[in-house]
Parts: structure tokens; C-alpha cells; sequence
């Protein structure tokens, strides 16, 4: 069984297998969320969402969300549109290209 090369995979707990995927949702519905923030420049909430990111990724398991979480954080700190634009950019990648395995 080979893995896309494109694939990004993640191996996580079996015991996270009942809320890993609802977790994976809600990190989905914040792709919609993050861009309307952006354009309201709502940089308050663009920091509190990520941070949220930064602190629960690595927690199940997802570290990349975690990495994601703590730029667009500090992007949203510091105002950076650019920034926080290339964050969800990196968001929509990691969740597209994630393969989940529960071991």
C-alpha cells in the first residue's frame, strides 16, 4: 500500500479515532470563517482563532495544525494581512492533503 507523495500522514492514537474527525470539521468550518474575519480586518479574532489552533492541534495529534495556528496567530498580532492570507492558504493545504491513521 503506497502513500501519495502529496499525502501529509498523520499517525494518531486510536483512543482520538471517535473526535479526531469532528475536530478535522471544525478546523474545515474555521477555512470559512478566517477569510470573512480577514476581510472585515477582525485581526482579534483571527489571533484568538489561531491561537485556539496553536493550543489544541498537538493535542490530538495534528502538529501542523499547531505550527499553522501559532503563524496566523502571530500574523494576526501583528496585523499582517499577508501573513494571515498565506495561514489559511497553509490551513486548506494541510487539511486537503491530511491522511489520518489510527494506531
Amino acid at each position: 500500500m503506497g502513500v501519495e507523495p502529496d499525502k501529509i500522514v498523520v499517525q494518531i492514537d486510536e483512543d482520538l479515532a471517535e473526535i479526531a474527525p469532528g475536530y478535522l470539521e471544525n478546523r474545515r468550518n474555521d477555512l470559512k470563517h478566517l477569510p470573512l474575519a480577514l476581510a472585515e480586518g477582525d485581526f482579534y479574532n483571527l489571533r484568538i482563532l489561531g491561537h485556539r489552533m496553536k493550543g489544541s492541534g498537538a493535542g490530538y495529534g495534528f502538529d501542523g495544525i499547531s505550527e499553522i495556528g501559532r503563524a496566523i496567530e502571530e500574523a494576526a498580532k501583528q496585523e499582517n494581512r499577508q501573513g494571515v492570507e498565506q495561514g489559511i492558504a497553509d490551513l486548506a493545504a494541510y487539511l486537503d492533503r491530511l491522511e489520518v491513521i489510527y494506531a
